[in-house]
């Protein structure tokens, strides 16, 4: 394989970064789609957000490898950035507009479900530390305008969820590169005739 040129691999590590972050949503929509079926009482709890978390970091590491792999093992902190970015992207859009869709047109009483469940741990999890009536109600009353807007979300309300989740991924995305970029090495020639 001749060697790509700095926007040749630009171009490239893009379009498998595309490919990764569909592939990505696709693994993240399945797994969301067996615990839900499976066991939804899984949903609320912290241990699976900490694994979903963990599972997730371990995904976007094999598919930041992968990418650095089939462009030939090199890349600069601004071509690692960029395509690493891409994949969390596309990864967060598509799974955020199939989990709205999965809630409104799929299976109507997933966001009634998820509200259950998530308010019975959070008034669980309260009363386990002990905190008073008063300020489980006015946590409750909290999570449940949250959770409303986030399974009824209006146009503003998608937005800024897109807007933070741009923002955090961009984070994520500036981690990533400076922890895998690899500069190709240097060599120095030396012309034999000189000497």
């Amino acid at each position: 394989m001749e060697a790509l040129q700095p926007v040749d691999v630009q171009v490239e590590a893009r379009k498998i970064a595309i490919v990764n972050g569909l592939i990505l949503a696709a693994i993240n929509i399945f797994i969301f789609l067996l615990v839900y079926y499976a066991a939804p009482n899984l949903m609320g709890n912290m241990a699976y957000s900490i694994i979903q978390l963990v599972v997730g970091i371990a995904l976007a590491v094999y598919f930041t490898l992968n990418i650095r792999k089939k462009i030939g093992g090199y890349w600069s902190f601004k071509e690692a950035l960029s395509a690493i970015f891409v994949l969390f992207i596309i990864n967060v859009v598509v799974v955020y507009f199939v989990t709205l869709a999965f809630g409104k047109f799929i299976e109507p009483g997933y966001p009634e479900k998820m509200k259950e469940i998530v308010l019975n741990g959070t008034t669980d999890m309260m009363e386990k530390i002990s905190q008073d009536q008063d300020a489980i109600d006015k946590t409750i009353e909290e999570v449940e305008k949250s959770l409303d807007s986030q399974f009824n979300p209006g146009i503003i309300d998608v937005l800024k969820s897109l807007c933070i989740s741009v923002i955090m991924y961009f984070i994520g995305a500036l981690v990533f590169a400076a922890i895998f970029k690899r500069d190709k090495p240097i060599f120095f020639t030396t012309d034999e005739t000189e000497a």
